[in-house]
């Protein structure tokens, strides 16, 4: 990268692609790029001095091949102009996966993969590094509410990053010690089926040079990497790392006993609700612990954690009413969400939101949707956000809709979500979906507040 005095995004809007931008910034670069429509996310990198721009034109495309850099995610058509552009104009192009791989080279990378669970643990090891003092830099998938940005950085040599499994790009990093969450079925557009999907996750766990920490009972074992391989899970005794003694509030904050091979840190508190953060907590304070930090900071990290925007992100609770966010886009992580809400406002109605992502993705997990949300009290589904698919034929989000038993739920166009929700009388509301759904949270948070009262 040291040759080059220009880098240049397309597709820099996205979280992970943004992340990186920030960084090259930060590392003295001259940095610009085009996204499709213009975000929260883009506007914050025009605030910190970035250029962005939103139609597709070579144009904007710094004039010298010799000394800039192209970086794309493989979420932009393969056809796209400006993509074609620097392709045929002797730049140097690489793959979002690629350059994160060259940035974590020769650092202690630690590293969080897995289907789901990845932002949050990752967020979550970040700030246990922060808050104790160590430090690290950090390349997550999310907006962090601690610090309010995907991107940390430190004069360590310490990188925490989210790897991810789309497009096999998390098979560009040599991480010391790795985390792997779950392996279930996804991305069935580049994986075909689940074996490939865990052949994928078995090669990532063979470039790990230090510990594997995987989730209990997944098949991850000894045979298939040199590093040495442990487990966690929430209150699995079997696992190396559990809870144990685990007490819930009123609120559904959860203070246990963090069980290691050690020991036991006593008097653990996650800083945000639900069983699953305990859970993600226990697999980021497993990372902390094989690195040395000490377990009374790890201790003291975990009760300071705000959240990530989008995840299990309560944004209005109120006796008797609350609205909570989530990123959610594959049956387990909604089935998840859903199982945490309940253990949070037990007895309550919910009503679920969903705008499902991908055209393949609805049609691969139709069942497993219907599944999931068959469990909220009321649903309200949404069209299918495409992102960077074309429509497929005879898939709509009414193959998911058909396969549900719940009795009460309506198909609507997010157009109408607005009007939709104004007309009920909401107690628990929650929104998925990894779309655009997340332009209607300020909205319906507004509302809630403007029916319910703060």
């Amino acid at each position: 990268m040291k040759k080059y005095e220009n880098i240049y995004f397309i597709g820099i809007g996205g979280i992970g692609m943004s992340a990186i931008a920030r960084y090259c910034r930060f590392k003295g670069y001259n940095v610009s790029g085009y996204d499709r429509t213009p975000s929260e996310l883009t506007e914050e990198l025009e605030k910190e001095g970035i250029a962005v721009h939103y139609e597709d034109n070579t144009a904007f495309v710094p004039g010298n091949p010799d000394n800039t850099l192209v970086i794309y995610t493989p979420a932009i058509p393969q056809d796209m102009g400006e993509l074609v552009y620097v392709r045929e104009h002797g730049y140097k192009v690489l793959k979002r996966s690629r350059i994160l791989g060259e940035i974590t080279d020769g650092e202690r990378c630690l590293a969080v993969a897995g289907t789901h669970g990845k932002t949050t643990t990752s967020t979550l090891l970040a700030h246990i590094f922060e808050h104790s003092g160590c430090g690290c830099s950090a390349f997550l998938g999310g907006i962090s509410k601690n610090y309010g940005t995907n991107l940390l950085t430190a004069p360590n040599d310490i990188v925490v990053v989210e790897a991810d499994e789309f497009d096999r790009s998390f098979l560009q990093l040599h991480p010391e010690t790795a985390v792997i969450t779950a392996m279930d079925a996804d991305h069935l557009d580049i994986y075909s089926d689940l074996a490939h999907v865990t052949e994928a996750f078995k090669a990532f766990a063979s470039q790990v040079s230090g510990t594997v920490i995987a989730k209990y009972g997944l098949d991850i074992t000894a045979r298939d990497t040199s590093a040495r391989v442990l487990s966690y899970a929430y209150d699995d005794v079997r696992a190396d790392f559990h809870a144990e003694n685990i007490c819930k509030d009123e609120c559904g904050y959860f203070t246990f006993g963090l069980k290691h091979p050690q020991g036991t840190v006593k008097g653990c508190r996650v800083g945000i609700p639900g069983w699953v953060n305990v859970e993600n907590g226990i697999a980021a304070a497993a990372v902390a612990l094989v690195s040395g930090i000490a377990p009374e900071k790890i201790r003291a990290a975990l009760a300071d954690f705000s959240g990530v925007k989008r995840r299990f992100d309560i944004h209005f609770n109120i006796p008797g009413h609350a609205y909570v966010d989530d990123y959610a886009h594959h049956p387990a992580e909604i089935a998840a969400a859903i199982s945490s809400i309940r253990d949070i406002f037990p007895g309550r109605k919910l009503t679920a939101v969903f705008q499902p992502h991908l055209y393949t993705r609805t049609r691969d997990f139709a069942a497993g949707f219907a599944a999931a949300l068959d469990q909220a009290d009321r649903l309200i589904l949404l069209d299918i956000y495409p992102a960077r698919e074309e429509p497929i034929p005879g898939v709509t989000s009414e193959i998911i809709y058909d396969k549900m038993t719940l009795a009460d739920k309506i198909l609507i166009k997010k157009e109408e979500l607005l009007e939709t929700l104004e007309a009920e009388d909401i107690d628990t509301l929650v929104t998925f979906g990894a779309g655009n759904i997340d332009r209607y949270i300020q909205n319906i948070t507004d509302m809630m507040k403007r029916r319910y009262g703060k």
